[in-house]
């Protein structure tokens, strides 16, 4: 029987970042323990964890058409049976495109459809699977961190019960912001933090050389400490070691709920806030607001920094706290949504060429 083939379309690099290749990472990896053929379809820029991340996998990069035109003819010319669109700038006519081409198409996005007639949509976001019904395509929608995409290495570190509350005079602290911190994060979030004047431990992932310039300008208080660190696939380790992540509110967020991290989000960008607002009214994190806000000049900016130096310092005071977003967060994302997409797909294959799931 021919392995079915999948392609991923998505692009990563500092300014996009690597959000959509993480997630389609994921997929990969599921389709791949099944036996199935997996290509990457797009350009991946000066991320060299994210090269390495695709080689280890024998994922081969190819270009990434950017027209419904081109994507059919990728696809044909690849011999695809279903190709995944994860990106928010391709025309919105190529998942109609593929699927009158007879390639099974799966759409992931983030509330908004953007008109794409796929034949499965994917919205991992948390209470998506909440929204109303008029807003999602009847019977073709994933929604829901039931269904959330996470890589080998998270499900691998996923703890057997939420961590318990561990009292320490000195947390260890986690900052990162996606693998390039496109939008410049990690120096204010390390300043608020710094700011509170608990002593702690910080550790910072530095997704660009510029950001670890501006990095080594923040200067600690007393029993602080600052530690960059270079993006690295130790990452779920790093997490499981903290007693505090600060994050942007994106992909990672996931991750994070699934390893049990007791966690401070920040919104980092427009089409994060519904996620956001719903993560934190559940008490799945704690909420740091908006970047915009937190480096806004004036009044303004002092009292969003100010209300988000109060949260952390209540976090890092408090392992009671961390310890029931940790538990909440675990109990909300079990780390098998890549199962479930995979199986939906290869469903969707099988019942166009009438060959049963691998």
């Amino acid at each position: 029987m021919k392995p079915p083939r999948i392609g991923l379309r998505c692009d990563a690099g500092p300014r996009t970042g690597v959000g959509h290749l993480v997630r389609c990472l994921a997929l990969g990896e599921e389709f791949l323990a099944r036996g199935a053929r997996v290509e990457l379809f797009g350009t991946v820029e000066r991320v060299g964890w994210a090269s390495t991340q695709l080689t280890a996998r024998g994922i081969p990069v190819r270009p990434g058409p950017d027209t419904p035109a081109g994507l059919v003819e990728a696809a044909r010319r690849h011999a695809l049976d279903a190709l995944v669109l994860d990106s928010y700038e391709l025309d919105p006519a190529g998942a109609g495109a593929l699927r009158t081409a007879g390639v099974v198409t799966l759409a992931i996005v983030d509330g908004d459809t953007r008109g794409q007639d796929a034949d499965l949509y994917l919205d991992q976001n948390f209470g998506a699977d909440t929204l109303d019904p008029a807003h999602r395509p009847g019977g073709r929608m994933l929604a829901g961190v039931r269904y959330a995409l996470l890589r080998d290495a998270v499900t691998a570190a996923r703890p057997a019960a939420p961590p318990p509350a561990s009292p320490t005079q000195r947390p260890r602290v986690l900052a990162f912001f996606g693998g390039t911190d496109a939008v410049g994060a990690a120096p204010v979030l390390a300043r608020v933090l710094f700011g509170t004047g608990h002593p702690l431990e910080l550790t910072v992932v530095v997704g660009r050389p510029e950001i670890g310039a501006e990095l080594a300008q923040v200067v600690p208080g007393r029993g602080q400490s600052l530690h960059p660190v270079a993006p690295t696939d130790a990452l779920p380790t790093l997490i499981g070691a903290a007693d505090l992540v600060v994050s942007a509110a994106g992909t990672s967020t996931w991750e994070l709920c699934c390893l049990g991290a007791p966690a401070a989000l920040v919104c980092v960008v427009d089409n994060q806030r519904d996620s956001y607002r719903r993560v934190v009214a559940h008490g799945l994190a704690a909420g740091l607001g908006e970047l915009p806000d937190l480096v806004a000049p004036g009044l303004a900016g002092r009292t969003a920094r100010a209300d988000a130096a109060r949260t952390l310092r209540t976090l890092l005071a408090s392992p009671r706290r961390r310890a029931a977003l940790a538990a909440r967060a675990w109990a909300t994302v079990d780390g098998h949504g890549r199962t479930r997409v995979a199986e939906a797909v290869l469903t969707r294959i099988a019942d166009r060429t009438g060959v049963l799931n691998p």
